[in-house]
């Protein structure tokens, strides 16, 4: 942990916040997904916010049809907040949730191959949504893929029931 943090210790989240304001109960799966994305983001990240230094705490919230970011510095102060519509989004969050309700019905009924199949499927809709969740952050938040791969997999955290 020590080798990433020096070599880009502003341009790092350090913490991050999922605000469920539904009070709904997400599934086992849901919360599994959430708790690893949050631990792969804070062990290795990269964001940063044009004309501020980081290191950064970030909290999610669902209003309506949008995500609200609220980006704060390492003091927890209000430095950044900007909603986006997640109308672009909704279509690869649907396919993406179709597949991995098959996938995890398949890791209890079906053979291996049918399961790595499945999973190459799950992946390909995950890197799509990386990908547009990249592209729609571009001059609000620098942020590499990896990252934003695991951004996408909280924000179908909070679409999830």
């Amino acid at each position: 942990m020590a080798g990433a943090d020096e070599n880009n210790h502003g341009e790092r989240l350090v913490r991050i916040e999922l605000d469920d304001a539904t009070g709904a109960r997400r599934s086992a799966e849901a919360e599994q997904e959430r708790a690893i994305a949050i631990y792969d983001i804070l062990e290795e990240n990269k964001f940063g916010l044009p004309n501020h230094a980081g290191p950064f705490h970030l909290y999610l919230r669902l209003e309506g049809r949008h995500v609200h970011f609220d980006i704060r510095n390492a003091d927890d102060i209000e430095i950044a907040q900007f909603f986006m519509a997640m109308g672009p989004l909704r279509r690869v969050i649907r396919d993406y949730f179709h597949v991995c309700d098959t996938y995890y019905d398949a890791i209890r009924t079906k053979s291996p191959s049918q399961i790595q199949a499945i999973d190459m499927g799950r992946r390909a809709l995950h890197n799509e949504g990386s990908e547009l969740l990249q592209a729609r952050l571009d001059g609000k938040v620098m942020t590499d893929f990896k990252t934003a791969r695991r951004l996408f997999t909280l924000i179908c955290v909070l679409q999830s029931k």
